[in-house]
């Protein structure tokens, strides 16, 4: 059976399954933050409960003018007078965040309010709708007492008008009656058809000025509705979209710094940027594995959520006997015996595996009488010692602690020293084996057949 290529897809489904397998505590605790964020957020920005009001404008109205109405409906007199009779007593700016309006077809202007509760956000619209007809009307009567007047002259002059041709008419209408049909008869008749058609005009303009004097009405169209559930979105919602939100963002979070890291893993890489070869790789053996050293409480808190150890790499291998690691040393200073005859351990002050595999190297030279010692540099500024007689340097690295720059630096540092990188030994940390439980000793014979006996 053929395994099918590995492709983008396949390798970034199995990091996103890594992420989950090996971080699951640290996404948990991302969400449960999001989850606290959104419920928030929620208190800031949920609208609560949502109902509308309608107050229908009477009258032919122009657009702009009924842009103006509302505005007026949210205006600060308007507001400042529904919260002084609002049982709960909220302020007029307060509530400027809570009241719209908007203008609908029909000369309806539609007042939409949100409050905290169901009951508030009915009394809210009800009292804002009722405030904004009282203030529309005392708006309307005070800036239009002139045009009222003008109105009201202009209808007493058009009922005197159809009062006058009115009786202009009636006496027509008897001198034509007492005499015989002439020319000057028919004349009359066409005169009291125009006198009639000119009356017809006036009512017309009468009805019209009546018409006129109801613009500035406005009505209520009902009370409102109280809402039977919270409008979008809730708390809820808030809750559940920053937790997926927090969690959804710690997955691209771990998938992106695994992209963006640099640091090399694979031996060819790290010899090419040494410009040495591997010598071996040994193991560490470290009470915690490959785990971060939890210290001070941000090391604590680390490690409960599960972020002490990197998730990329495969898991710590269980170590092998203390022989077979100490074999793997040997071989490594074997290797070295062909080389220079002072040899200088190289290693960084953050490397903690390193050290441990120096510390350990160190031990057993000392023991084989083999000249070797151990220099720690800096990490971010690496300095080698100036070279001696027949002297060289071998590197003492964890894999993935070193990107390809900072193994050139160090190149660097050895070449401006003097110094010949003989080779690198890459250090693997592992979890020490347990130590197997003693079998129970058995009876002594004597104990034995005391017992059967």
């Amino acid at each position: 059976m053929e395994i099918p290529p590995l492709t983008d897809d396949t390798v970034r489904l199995a990091l996103v399954g890594q992420v989950l397998r090996r971080r699951w505590r640290l996404l948990a605790a991302l969400a449960v933050l999001g989850a606290l964020v959104g419920a928030g957020a929620s208190i800031l920005f949920s609208p609560g409960y949502k109902t509308t009001s309608g107050v229908l404008l009477q009258g032919p109205r122009q657009a702009d003018e009924l842009l103006t109405q509302a505005e007026i409906a949210t205006a600060s007199v308007v507001l400042d007078r529904a919260a002084a009779v609002l049982p709960w007593h909220p302020s007029g700016a307060d509530l400027k965040k809570q009241v719209s309006a908007a203008v609908a077809q029909s000369n309806v202007v539609t007042i939409t309010v949100s409050a905290d509760t169901a009951e508030h956000a009915q009394q809210l619209a009800d009292q804002v709708a009722q405030q904004y007809v009282k203030y529309s009307t005392q708006l309307a009567s005070n800036s239009a007492d002139a045009s009222v007047q003008l109105a009201q002259e202009q209808r007493e002059s058009l009922r005197q008008q159809v009062k006058l041709t009115t009786e202009k008419i009636s006496d027509l209408a008897k001198n034509v009656g007492s005499g015989s049909l002439t020319v000057e008869t028919v004349q009359v008749r066409t005169q009291l058809e125009g006198l009639k058609t000119s009356l017809e005009q006036a009512i017309n303009d009468l009805n019209q000025a009546d018409l006129a004097t109801g613009i500035g009405n406005t009505v209520v169209l009902g009370p409102s509705q109280r809402p039977t559930s919270p409008a979008a979105p809730t708390m809820t919602q808030f809750v559940a979209g920053g937790a997926v939100l927090f969690f959804v963002v710690g997955v691209f979070g771990h998938l992106f710094t695994a992209r963006a890291d640099r640091r090399l893993r694979g031996e060819p890489e790290i010899a090419s940027a040494l410009g040495a070869p591997i010598l071996a790789g040994v193991d560490v053996a470290t009470p915690q594995g490959d785990r971060l050293p939890a210290t001070g409480l941000f090391g604590k808190v680390r490690r409960l959520l599960g972020g002490d150890r990197p998730w990329v790499l495969p898991p710590v291998a269980t170590s092998a006997d203390e022989v077979n690691r100490d074999i793997r040393y040997r071989r490594v200073l074997a290797r070295l015996a062909t080389g220079p005859a002072d040899v200088l351990l190289l290693v960084a002050d953050d490397d903690v595996t390193g050290r441990l595999a120096a510390a350990q190297l160190a031990e057993l030279a000392d023991r084989l009488s083999v000249p070797l010692r151990i220099f720690e540099y800096s990490a971010e500024r690496p300095t080698v010692p100036d070279a001696t007689a027949d002297s060289g340097v071998l590197v003492v690295l964890a894999s993935g602690t070193r990107t390809a720059w900072q193994l050139v630096r160090l190149a660097e540092a050895c070449t401006d020293g003097g110094q010949e990188v003989v080779g690198a030994v890459l250090t693997h940390a592992v979890r020490p084996a347990e130590p197997e439980k003693p079998e129970p000793a058995a009876e002594a014979p004597e104990k034995a057949l005391a017992g059967s006996a």
